[in-house]
């Protein structure tokens, strides 16, 4: 490593605060400093090239350095930066709203600049809207065993990863979890679909003697990301709507990780055939180029608050709400969606990799369980008994010149959608090679 790279490694240090991170463990796992990207690589400043097998934390859609995107952004700086979004408004935000509206079905979209912030929006739109109907006593929350939305408090609040969320119990507001519908977790000879219609089950007996004091219910729709890309069958969506229905709740679907293609369909809950009552979308709305977050709601949620006393209004902010600029990157996303067969195109590659995995003699071999693949996420555990197995398979992949990072014992991909077929088997060959360096 040069001097002047060393440098910046020392001056990161000292100065920057990095994310989900124990700042200790850097004094044995350097930094990685990454000067530019292209396509699904990022080149160090050393000229080492990394695969992006997590779409750098699941927000790359299409790759760096995108030029399509880049133009839009550079197209929209000669306009308008950005603007205050209360009392004024502009063409990228309108046009967002309505390509939005035309995908989810749902009437108006309030925005701000990641997925947490769109969890807390959300939680406060339900529990308002309930207060402005008169149902006062509708201020609890649903989530799911193993669920993550974010972590600032009210996302805490109903978050079920003990990681983020025991040290700051004391702050949060207490809500009640239902069983997670991962498969994983179904008796032997329980296929998925019949798990998850017990969780459902579970859901139903719940908000039998809860409902009147339940505002909504959160789910993240087909896969747990955080937990460890936990998947289930979509007909828990279809019970929790049905339910949502019965006992007059919301339904908050969180798309942040899942959205816009994921899954195998623009949104998750597409292959449940539901509407949610919330969606909040972020991460690959703009393709990983600029933060931008957006709550959809229906048109009754938004009509409970138009009102000529200030105060049955939703009176939240952000500075960069709407933001001109991210606006525009989002548009350039969609547009990428609408003239490239993006979905298509997705579904030949993950059908390429997984027989590209199933061909690999090697592979079978390794102590390995619960291949899963939905749309273009894939994730499997290892049986190791090395307590240490997230760091060291991590490093071992960077030594290989590949970027995952697993969630405790079990390994993902979520690459950019723009990989080819030779960087899949790239990607599959050097993470066969980590592996076996790690167990």
């Amino acid at each position: 490593m040069t001097s002047s790279n060393q440098s910046l490694l020392q001056r990161s240090l000292a100065s920057v605060w990095h994310p989900c991170t124990q700042m200790k463990q850097h004094e044995s796992l350097p930094l990685v400093p990454i000067r530019r990207g292209s396509g699904v690589w990022l080149e160090d400043m050393d000229g080492k090239r990394y695969l992006d097998g997590v779409s750098s934390w699941w927000v790359n859609l299409f790759g760096h350095n995108h030029p399509q995107i880049k133009a839009a952004i550079r197209a929209q700086l000669d306009e308008l930066e950005h603007v205050i979004l209360a009392g004024f408004t502009h063409e990228p935000v309108v046009q967002l709203s309505e390509r939005l509206s035309a995908l989810t079905g749902l009437g108006h979209s309030f925005y701000a600049s990641d997925g947490a912030s769109a969890t807390e929006i959300a939680l406060k739109m339900s529990f308002h809207y309930w207060r402005n109907r008169g149902q006062t006593s509708k201020t609890r929350f649903l989530s799911l065993q193993n669920g993550y939305h974010g972590e600032t408090l009210g996302a805490l609040s109903v978050t079920d990863v003990s990681l983020f969320k025991d040290t700051y119990a004391p702050l949060l507001r207490a809500g009640a979890t239902l069983p997670s519908p991962d498969w994983r977790l179904a008796e032997p000879g329980e296929t998925a679909e019949q798990y998850a219609l017990r969780c459902a089950d579970a859901a139903a007996d719940y908000l039998a003697q809860h409902h009147a004091e339940t505002a909504a219910i959160i789910v993240e729709p087909l896969i747990q990301c955080a937990t460890g890309m936990a998947m289930y069958h979509p007909v828990y969506l279809q019970r929790l709507r049905a339910l949502c229905d019965q006992y007059q709740l919301h339904l908050i679907a969180d798309e942040i990780a899942v959205g816009f293609g994921r899954t195998g369909t623009m949104f998750a809950v597409e292959q449940a055939g539901i509407h949610p009552d919330f969606i909040c979308l972020s991460k690959g709305i703009t393709g990983g180029y600029l933060p931008l977050s957006v709550v959809q709601t229906t048109d009754d949620i938004y009509a409970a608050f138009y009102d000529d006393k200030v105060a049955r209004g939703f009176l939240h902010s952000h500075s960069y709400t709407g933001n001109a600029l991210s606006c525009s990157a989002a548009l350039a996303t969609l547009d990428i969606f609408d003239q490239q067969d993006v979905l298509a195109q997705n579904r030949r590659k993950a059908d390429y990799l997984n027989q590209s995995l199933a061909a690999l003699p090697d592979w079978q071999a390794l102590p390995l369980k619960n291949l899963r693949n939905t749309g273009m996420i894939w994730a499997f555990e290892v049986e190791t008994t090395h307590s240490d197995f997230q760091q060291r398979f991590y490093q071992a992949a960077l030594q290989a010149g590949l970027l995952l990072r697993p969630v405790g014992n079990t390994v993902y991909f979520m690459p950019p959608y723009v990989i080819t077929e030779s960087e899949i088997d790239w990607m599959l060959q050097q993470t066969l090679s980590s592996l076996k360096a790690s167990l």
